[in-house]
């Protein structure tokens, strides 16, 4: 049995921007931004939502929104805003006193590790 796929979005690149997310993939970029415009190339080049969000082992949900990004926002929708992630809980002075920790005392730690090290010293 043959399964159809039905393409429910278009994206239109001219050569200009394909170009420009072809060269991402080797850029300083962080990996989503390199996903997001493999996605939006694969779409341009005829690959259905679906079949795209199977390749990257992603949703068509999050393919879709992708898409629409770069159609509302261009280039600069494939970064995450700022201030998104989890922020972090240490302060600079924290990872100086473990890295100094580390440098001192050459064996490795796993997280637990780490957290109590810096507990005594931290809190």
């Amino acid at each position: 049995m043959t399964k159809i796929w039905a393409r429910s979005f278009w994206v239109f690149l001219t050569g200009d921007q394909d170009k420009t997310l072809l060269n991402l993939r080797t850029a300083d970029a962080p990996q989503k931004v390199k996903d997001r415009a493999e996605i939006i190339r694969l779409n341009a080049h005829g690959w259905y939502v679906e079949k795209i969000a199977a390749h990257f082992k992603w949703t068509p949900q999050t393919v879709r929104e992708v898409l629409h990004k770069w159609e509302k926002l261009g280039i600069q929708g494939l970064w995450d805003k700022p201030g998104r992630g989890g922020k972090s809980k240490c302060k600079e002075s924290d990872i100086v006193f473990l890295e100094g920790c580390l440098k001192k005392e050459a064996r490795t730690y796993n997280s637990l590790q780490l957290a109590q090290k810096g507990s005594n010293a931290i809190l």
